[in-house]
């Protein structure tokens, strides 16, 4: 039996948003497949509707970057189906990039407002950065994750991010002058206290319910145990975040920047005791960014009491047929949310969606 999402997209309007001068899709199922060749705007498509979720590019650039060449501003607009009831979202990037964005056409005043309201889950090439990348990455996809479930959080993290950059421009400005304004830093220290404290127990929480679910996910997907071991790692976790910074004050001096928090975590990912992203191979790397991913739908799903949109794109490029059946496997039967894949072979998608789903949409570009 078919039960619609509780949160569905049902239409995409775009705007003068990438490759797309004008162009609307109507989305009829709950699994849609989008194909066709590289360069006609899969990826776009996908983009633009994590654009309606964070209110920015999945891809980290800036806002610019997605106006069509040439041309000037842009709106995206999605129609969705949330618990029954019609609600627009629109984003508008104005002619002098002042960005707009509307909730069943009331505008917010901050844009962090919105996040955790329509969430979402993307799996893409670029993911394999949470492996290879800088600890950056890692820390990212916790507060992606995080920010979508707890709306506090992303408050603290907004805040303590604004006053690390304070914190490092009066240092610097102590390193140019000499004078170090002892009663602002001590103020900027409570004030990163106060918030990075809770980012740390919030991040803590996080892995250790986030884990136990990778690692389930992981051996189901790699159809085998392969010893996978993911810590965080905090200089939280060693003393008091106040005793941190007066110890690293010297070095902060010095060095005209603030090197104690939690902008420093990291997660801490092995295989059989060696670092993953040495030893791993390919097919256990992709296995592991789906496990993390899909792993991510599975928490927000039972936080927010309703599956996130899932968005997938080109995740069978380099994948074996084993790894691709049992994630798509997982992807009809384990999840009830909307799910969005792209691909380039139009009849492979429909040979394996057909395996498991009696319904879905293929739309082709």
């Amino acid at each position: 039996m078919y039960f619609a999402p509780m949160v569905q997209l049902q239409q995409l309007s775009l705007v003068q948003f990438r490759n797309y001068i004008q162009k609307q899709f109507v989305f009829t199922d709950r699994i849609v497949g989008i194909v066709g060749p590289n360069g006609t705007g899969k990826t776009n498509v996908l983009d633009a509707v994590y654009y309606l979720s964070f209110t920015k590019s999945y891809f980290s650039r800036p806002d610019a970057q997605n106006v069509h060449h040439a041309y000037q501003g842009l709106r995206v607009e999605g129609h969705y189906d949330i618990h029954g009831d019609k609600v627009p979202i629109t984003c508008i990037l104005r002619e002098n990039l002042k960005k707009e964005f509307y909730y069943d056409q009331e505008a917010y005043t901050k844009l962090s407002q919105h996040i955790g309201k329509i969430p979402c889950v993307m799996i893409a090439p670029d993911d394999v950065q949470i492996i290879t990348g800088s600890s950056e990455e890692r820390r990212r996809l916790m507060d992606s994750l995080l920010s979508q479930m707890y709306p506090d959080y992303l408050k603290h993290l907004i805040q303590y991010n604004k006053i690390l950059v304070q914190r490092n421009s009066l240092l610097k400005q102590a390193g140019e002058t000499g004078l170090l304004d002892n009663i602002l830093l001590e103020t900027f220290n409570e004030q990163l206290v106060a918030n990075g404290q809770i980012i740390f127990e919030h991040r803590t929480k996080l892995i250790e319910k986030y884990l136990p679910t990778i690692l389930s996910l992981y051996q189901h997907l790699a159809g085998q145990n392969d010893q996978i071991d993911i810590q965080y790692q905090s200089q939280l976790q060693l003393q008091e975040f106040g005793n941190l910074l007066n110890q690293s004050l010297p070095k902060d001096k010095v060095l005209q920047r603030t090197n104690v928090g939690i902008h420093k975590d990291d997660l801490l990912i092995t295989i059989q005791g060696q670092p993953f992203k040495q030893e791993a191979s390919q097919g256990q790397r992709k296995s592991l960014l789906f496990a993390i991913r899909l792993a991510e739908w599975e928490l927000i799903k039972e936080i927010k009491g309703f599956a996130p949109i899932l968005l997938m794109d080109d995740i069978f490029e380099k994948l074996d047929e084993q790894r691709m059946i049992q994630l798509l496997g997982w992807v009809s039967h384990s999840t009830d949310g909307q799910v969005f894949i792209t691909d380039t072979h139009k009849e492979r998608v429909a040979d394996l969606l057909g395996k498991h789903l009696d319904s879905f949409q293929l739309i082709e570009l």
